[in-house]
């Protein structure tokens, strides 16, 4: 009670907790001990300017890069590998018989048949994000993954930004007990886009950025699957770029909760923040980077608060290509697998329907999304 007799309100909680040391966990790239495969890159846009630095960085060889416009592919061979060879022509790749990996990282609508003619000619395939447009396209291709025998993954390089593999690796040792809420928001300008490609994307941000945000999600939550996804998008007043860069989602689990935040018109004081509530702890992640963040861990023990180092860009691309050599290596399923992959799609895509129409959706029923342009028709010769 406070003195003037009235109840406090304040809901201020605890006393603090006193400062503890914070657990080693091994949230950074982790390389395969032995295995140093030939890699080849199909597709040299702007984003594999990462892909590439992160690969040299890391030492692997890369010894082919293919892109359609060949001068493109000549650029990034200056850049990174000069003694690689350049193609026009994914077919010559895949029928070069050294090559044992290969990076595919052309739009969705080119993608999908060219991730088909790789896992066919037994190549292990590391898929750009988001992985398909049609669940049933995604689930025939780990299918076929399947029966070649070969791994196939997805660069979900969200997944080794420090803070999200820090956090997730503090859940999976159960550090915090079982999740009950899961909160992120981001707080940016993503009027960048204005006057490119990205404005045809009537999504922008719930299928293009934020399944970044599901594919954490999905990692945080993995024990329960999740029953509805509630969301919603509108134009900012002052935004420059076409297609609405305001969204939000809400998913309801069995006992827990997420929600994700996505306000793409902040011209000033950017901010980025993740809440992980637990039975017996709490993660939480913020700062004005995307691609670096302070981390608390708060139990019973105290507050944790990890020196993390590295960032987003590159150690992403490191990370997802690193694990699936690792994975090669070691016989198992990478931990990025299309078919994990698919688990974060079915969040995304349920999402992208529910602002749509108004209504919620249950994940998995949605196998293509409103709104986003459709899988290549060449998904349906994939029998093979």
């Amino acid at each position: 009670m406070a003195k003037s007799g009235k109840r406090d309100y304040a809901l201020t909680g605890r006393a603090s907790a006193r400062t503890i040391a914070a657990p080693p966990l091994p949230y950074r790239p982790r390389d395969p001990k032995r295995y140093r495969p030939r890699i080849a890159l199909i597709g040299c846009g702007g984003i594999t300017e990462s892909h590439l630095s992160a690969y040299s960085r890391a030492g692997y060889s890369v010894v082919a890069l293919c892109d359609l416009l060949r001068e493109r592919a000549e650029q990034r061979r200056r850049q990174f590998y000069p003694k690689a060879q350049v193609y026009t022509d994914y077919h010559d790749v895949l029928a070069r018989d050294d090559i044992d990996v290969v990076d595919i990282a052309t739009h969705p609508e080119q993608r999908l048949p060219i991730i088909r003619d790789a896992l066919l000619a037994a190549k292990h395939v590391l898929s750009q994000k988001p992985f398909v447009v049609d669940l049933s396209a995604g689930r025939r291709l780990v299918e076929l993954a399947r029966r070649q025998k070969v791994k196939l993954a997805v660069n979900q390089n969200g997944r080794w930004a420090p803070y999200f593999a820090y956090m997730r690796q503090a859940i999976a040792r159960g550090l915090i007990g079982r999740v009950i809420s899961v909160h992120l928001s981001a707080h940016w300008d993503h009027n960048w886009i204005a006057g490119t490609p990205f404005e045809k994307v009537r999504h922008i941000i719930l299928y293009d950025f934020a399944i970044h945000w599901f594919d954490a999600l999905s990692t945080f939550i993995t024990d329960r699957a999740p029953k509805r996804v509630y969301a919603s998008f509108t134009r900012s007043p002052g935004q420059q770029a076409r297609p609405a860069l305001l969204g939000q989602a809400l998913i309801e689990y069995p006992d827990a909760q997420a929600t994700l935040v996505f306000d793409g018109d902040v011209r000033l004081g950017q901010e980025y923040r993740n809440f992980i509530a637990g039975t017996q702890g709490v993660l939480a992640s913020g700062g004005r980077k995307l691609g670096t963040q302070q981390v608390m861990l708060h139990t019973a023990r105290g507050i944790a608060r990890p020196k993390l180092v590295g960032n987003w860009f590159n150690d992403g691309f490191h990370g997802t290509m690193a694990e699936l050599l690792c994975a090669i290596e070691e016989d198992r399923e990478p931990a990025n697998s299309a078919e994990n992959n698919l688990r974060s799609l079915e969040l995304c895509f349920a999402a992208v329907a529910a602002a749509e129409t108004g209504r919620p959706q249950v994940p998995g029923k949605i196998r293509r999304p409103p709104g986003v342009e459709r899988a290549d028709r060449a998904d349906k010769a994939d029998n093979g």
